[in-house]
């Protein structure tokens, strides 16, 4: 046989896979715009749920019509646009995940699709719950924070006054005072969105830490001993993480820091069960001995040969 023929026969299966991959990214393609058309019907309930926090606290201050505005003629479509992006996702992802899972699962071993699969299913459920949590505790704490921040700075001002008789000159009195300025809250609906979207991702994302160490650990890439080795690297790196992810707000700093490390702990606890099964496994087909760990022997096989 001829180098050309090899090339050809060995051409022939990555055509096929290219061939399926188009075929699998088509259907995924369809199924977001779809999606994202059905999301963008019922995107103004949607921004009306995600932004309730923020009419709740408005509410609680003593705002009886809260409102928020738009600056530019294009900004209410493209908030409704970037509403129906997120959620039109979050509607095609089970395609999507079955798309990918037909893509992947022929070239698994049975022992792999059984591995993989509770992960595929089990990262959209840990996302919202993630999300859920965003929504229902950290976003109405969050802008509890912000806008009453306003009342706090107020009632000082007013309790100054009552003491001195008079307010220094460089104190700002808000939100209102016949001695200074009148300073009220006018939101616009992007940046409130942003700042709720915002929550909902990142804690959606740090929900998906125990499906990740859980499945590195059943591929034998981190051990539970390792995780808990690293436990004090990972404090400070969760605390980075929450000071990136969250506004300047120490309360929603700290959830975020109790909830992230709360899910590293569980993880490691996943990892020893994957390990304790895995052990069991080995020993029950002869690989291990009775008084044999899992990572001694993984750290034997990785050992020279003499």
């Amino acid at each position: 046989m001829t180098d050309r023929d090899e090339l050809e026969d060995t051409g022939a299966p990555l055509i096929e896979h290219l061939a399926e991959l188009r075929t699998r990214l088509i259907r995924a393609v369809i199924a977001f715009i779809i999606g994202i058309v059905l999301a963008f019907v019922v995107a103004e309930p949607i921004l009306q749920f995600l932004l309730y926090p923020i009419e709740a606290t408005l509410r609680e201050l003593g705002d009886p019509s809260p409102t928020l505005q738009y600056t530019s003629p294009q900004e209410y479509l493209f908030t409704l646009f970037r509403i129906s992006m997120v959620f039109g996702f979050a509607l095609a992802f089970p395609v999507i995940g079955h798309q990918l899972w037909r893509f992947v699962a022929p070239g698994l071993y049975r022992t792999e699709k059984n591995a993989f699969l509770p992960f595929l299913i089990a990262s959209p459920l840990m996302f919202l719950l993630g999300a859920s949590f965003a929504q229902f505790v950290v976003t109405p704490l969050a802008m509890q924070f912000f806008l009453g921040f306003a009342d706090i700075t107020s009632i000082f001002a007013g309790l100054l006054k009552s003491a001195t008789g008079a307010l220094p000159a460089d104190t700002a009195v808000v939100p209102t005072t016949s001695d200074g300025v009148r300073i009220t809250f006018f939101g616009k609906v992007n940046e409130s969105l942003d700042i709720t979207l915002k929550f909902i991702i990142a804690f959606g994302l740090c929900f998906q830490l125990p499906v990740l160490l859980t499945l590195m650990g059943k591929a034998g890439l981190v051990s539970a001993k390792g995780l808990g080795d690293v436990r004090k690297y990972a404090v400070v790196g969760i605390l980075l993480l929450a000071a990136l992810v969250t506004p300047p707000d120490v309360v929603t700093q700290l959830i975020l820091f109790v909830v992230v490390y709360g899910l590293y702990e569980i993880s490691i606890q996943l990892v020893k069960r994957v390990e304790k099964k895995r052990t069991e496994q080995l020993r029950a087909e002869g690989i291990l001995d009775d008084d044999e760990e899992l990572w001694d022997e993984e750290h034997h096989e990785d050992e020279p040969k003499a």
